[in-house]
């Protein structure tokens, strides 16, 4: 499966730890980040993420893109409320909606993913591909 993994700046260091607590569970997965989150998750736990390198901007709407053909499976995208662009619109939150592909936004929700791509309740994701 194809896992987006992003976050908003001040959330950069919880997605980190929270890659690290999961490592096992990400091992298994196609890895997808921005340049810099990309380099943190892979200096943190030596596990393969395919790079963006584009703004975060950018980086949404060509996510967003790939989600309308079907090449992602599942997002985290840990926003920090704080965040002056909490409010923007969301391409790729907008394009996971209209195409059933679960979206985290905070921790609570990434672990209810995580744990359920351990248990396999993802699976069906495969028969789209």
């Amino acid at each position: 499966m194809r896992i987006v993994l992003l976050a908003d700046k001040g959330r950069t260091d919880l997605l980190v730890n929270f890659c690290i607590a999961y490592r096992n569970v990400l091992s298994g997965h196609e890895l997808v980040s921005l340049v810099n989150t990309a380099q943190l998750i892979k200096d943190a736990i030596d596990i393969r993420v395919f790079s963006l390198s584009e703004e975060m901007i950018v980086a949404l709407e060509m996510l967003a893109s790939r989600v309308l053909f079907n090449e992602v499976d599942s997002v985290i995208y840990l926003q920090d409320p704080k965040s002056a662009d909490y409010n923007m619109t969301n391409p790729l939150m907008r394009a996971c909606d209209m195409n059933n592909i679960p979206y985290a936004t905070n921790m609570a929700t990434a672990e209810l993913l995580i744990l359920a791509l351990q248990r396999g309740d993802l699976e069906w994701r495969e028969l789209l591909h």
